[in-house]
């Protein structure tokens, strides 16, 4: 059996919405997310469950503390010598990511695990 859409789809004038119903976006009860806190309320509290309101805390600025990090593999191709202050070049800690070939002092205030 055809289904209703098929039925209308390229043969009927206005595809079985009537003529006036059809006009505009009336008939889907506007566009986009209109009517999302009145005739949609029920898709939003289905569909989109953390659409409205916020999560979690947002800290001061002035009270967080960014650390200005750097990898391991990258201070080798900053080191000229066998000794480099990465406190003085403005790197807070120092993480472990990559490897070394040779032996390099190095001046740093925090510093990974590894």
């Amino acid at each position: 059996m055809v289904s209703r859409t098929n039925k209308f789809r390229g043969r009927s004038r206005y595809h079985g919405r009537g003529k006036k119903a059809g006009r505009g976006a009336g008939k889907r009860g506007g566009r986009g997310n209109a009517g999302i806190n009145k005739h949609r309320l029920m898709t939003r509290l289905k569909y989109m469950p953390g659409h409205w309101g916020m999560y979690g805390f947002n800290r001061h600025p002035s009270l967080r503390n960014v650390n200005v990090s750097i990898n391991l593999q990258q201070v080798q191709e900053l080191a000229e010598g066998d000794s480099i202050d990465l406190s003085e070049m403005g790197y807070d800690k120092l993480l472990g990511k990559g490897r070394i070939d040779r032996a390099i002092n190095i001046t740093v205030a925090e510093a990974s695990a590894r």
